[in-house]
């Protein structure tokens, strides 16, 4: 291990397995953002009643070049279920950390525009055609927020394209106002 690690428990007996686990969730940690410089571990059990479980409450504090990443996860009464709940948190947060440092970004898919040029009500799909002439493929599936049975040949609509094994078809079908690019809303 690379970075500084510290192990705090509080109300919650010594155990070398318990040191051991966590050590190797932390050490894990690297591999996917391999400039941890600190990371630090709470296991607290902050309310000891006697009627109730004891619930085990993980924060884990991680020190990246530029930030201090910080998780606390739901209570668990499984020490380990816990740790391991935090420790994906924490994989999750250094992942996106690391892919906003490296400036990859999700591409989002273009939104583009057509009208319903054929439906077939009964078995729930049509085909929609885009400005320059394409047909594209879709079902009562691919609608967003419109009701299958209110589509009518001629609807203006946006969608997405997307591959699929029959060629590319339209998803996340919408009606409504749309202008396509460089058109002026009027």
């Amino acid at each position: 291990m690379k970075f500084i690690f510290q192990i705090t428990a509080r109300d919650v007996p010594h155990s070398e397995a318990l040191e051991a686990h966590v050590r190797q969730k932390a050490e894990k940690l690297a591999v996917f953002y391999p400039h941890i410089m600190s990371c630090r571990v709470v296991i607290d059990v902050p309310h000891k009643h006697k009627q109730q479980g004891r619930a085990f409450y993980i924060r884990l504090d991680i020190t990246v070049p530029g930030k201090e990443l910080a998780v606390t996860h739901e209570p668990n009464e499984d020490v380990y279920v816990a740790l391991r709940d935090a420790f994906d948190a924490a994989k999750r947060q250094l992942e996106d950390y690391g892919r906003r440092q490296r400036g990859d970004t999700k591409a989002h898919a273009r939104t583009l525009h057509g009208r319903v040029k054929r439906l077939n009500l009964e078995e729930g799909y049509g085909f929609i055609e885009t400005p320059d002439g394409q047909e594209l493929y879709f079902n009562r599936d691919n609608l967003a927020d419109v009701n299958f049975d209110k589509l009518a040949e001629g609807s203006e609509v946006q969608f997405i394209e997307e591959a699929a094994g029959e060629g590319p078809q339209a998803k996340r079908v919408s009606t409504g106002k749309h202008h396509p690019a460089g058109e002026e809303a009027k």
